[in-house]
This record gives C-alpha cells, sequence and structure tokens, in this order.
C-alpha cells in the first residue's frame, strides 16, 4: 500500500478543468467566429443587398473561409435569419416587457417610443429594419420571419397596452386600440427618411414621434 500526501492527491477540480479546458476554449473560438461572421453579415448585406450579397464576401470580410459559415448556418437566408433575431430579439424581449408596467397608457407607450429611438434608431438595428423593408417585398420569406419573430409580438404587446387604457377611459379614441399599427407608423417613416433624406435634410425622430404621440394620445404640446 502506498502512503501519498496531501499534495500528492489529484485535484479533482483542477482535473475536471483540465478536461473540461480544450472543449471550452473550442467553444469560446466558435462563438467568436459565428459573431464575426455575422458582424461581416451585416456589414455586407446593408452595402450590397440581400441579393447581391456573397457569402465569399461575408467570409472575406470576417477572416474565415467561406465553408467555416456552413458550419454554422445552412445558407444565406438563415444568415440573414440570425441576424435579425440575435439583433432585435433582446431589445424585443425589453420591449414587450413593458406591458406588465402598471402605468398609464401615455406613460408606457412613451417609453416603447423611448425604447426604439435609443435601442434601434440609435444603432446598427435600424440597418436590419431597412434591409426588410427593402428586400422584404422580393423575398417574402423573410418578411414572414420578420413579421411572425419582431413585428407580431411588438404589434401583440403594444395592442395590450392600449386596449387596458381603453378600458381605463385613457384613450381619447378606442378605436387606436384597434390600430397599433397608428402608433408605431412614424417610427417606420423614420428608417425610409434616415435611408433616403437625413444627409439634406435631417429629421430629429426622438422629437418627431414625441409630438406624433401627443396628437395621438390627445396630450397638451410642451409650452
Amino acid at each position: 500500500m502506498t502512503n501519498k500526501s496531501p499534495g500528492q492527491q489529484p485535484r479533482r477540480g483542477a482535473a475536471k478543468s483540465a478536461r473540461a479546458g480544450p472543449s471550452g476554449v473550442r467553444a469560446q473560438k466558435s462563438a467568436a467566429r459565428r459573431k464575426a461572421i455575422l458582424d461581416a453579415a451585416l456589414d455586407e448585406f446593408a452595402k450590397e443587398g440581400f441579393a447581391a450579397t456573397r457569402l465569399e464576401d461575408v467570409a472575406r470580410r470576417a477572416g474565415v473561409a467561406k465553408g467555416t459559415i456552413y458550419l454554422h448556418f445552412r445558407d444565406k437566408e438563415e444568415l440573414f435569419q440570425e441576424l435579425i433575431r440575435s439583433m432585435m430579439t433582446p431589445q424585443l424581449d425589453a420591449l414587450v416587457a413593458l406591458q406588465e408596467l402598471d402605468a398609464p397608457v401615455s406613460v408606457v407607450v412613451r417609453k416603447f417610443a423611448e425604447l426604439f429611438v435609443r435601442e434601434v434608431l440609435g444603432t446598427r438595428r435600424r440597418d436590419v429594419m431597412r434591409l426588410v423593408i427593402a428586400e422584404g417585398p422580393r423575398f417574402p420569406a423573410i418578411a414572414e420571419f420578420y413579421y411572425r419573430e419582431v413585428v407580431s409580438r411588438g404589434i401583440a404587446a403594444l395592442r395590450r397596452v392600449l386596449q387596458r387604457g381603453a378600458e381605463r377611459g385613457e384613450l381619447a379614441h378606442r378605436e387606436l386600440a384597434d390600430f397599433p399599427q397608428l402608433v408605431v407608423a412614424p417610427a417606420v417613416m423614420a428608417i425610409h427618411w434616415a435611408s433616403l433624406f437625413q444627409a439634406f435634410a435631417p429629421l430629429d425622430a426622438e422629437k418627431m414621434l414625441d409630438a406624433h404621440l401627443r396628437i395621438l394620445l390627445g396630450q397638451a404640446g410642451a409650452t
């Protein structure tokens, strides 16, 4: 029987860490490559549009082999879909959570607008929206995916807020609860404006949305 001092005993945690180390490193590298591909895809899609974007150009921009893309995404459409999901879902979750806020409808709707201005118009997520608007008519599958993953959830949350406001008598026009699209219409217009006219006719989207909500909710303007 061999006696071993405590210092000679293998540390179970260290052994486990050593075994898990290589796989953990591989997972980190894989995640980094996936992010690089998504970042490169956004740049290429924004520059060329969906139809003209080539996966070899995405790979070159990401610094990976073209075959590496297929380890993460089945094809260009799936890559675009994951770009939508990864960029829009976290902010959409925050927006949907606002429907649980027990506050006057004007307060909640303004928080919707503030979140949109800060997290969409103020970031490259506006490029994702612009791409869907531009490419959706030619690629219905993209439009359907964006509607299912983003639009339908956002509209449902906003409708619930407006219906609650109507039940409380907080809306001047109850019809607003039937058409929550009226609330977000200027946001879509702001995306168009930023793409086409912002360089020579700057639009303050935040002030426009504020004015729109005041008019829509029947509130007096700032003096």
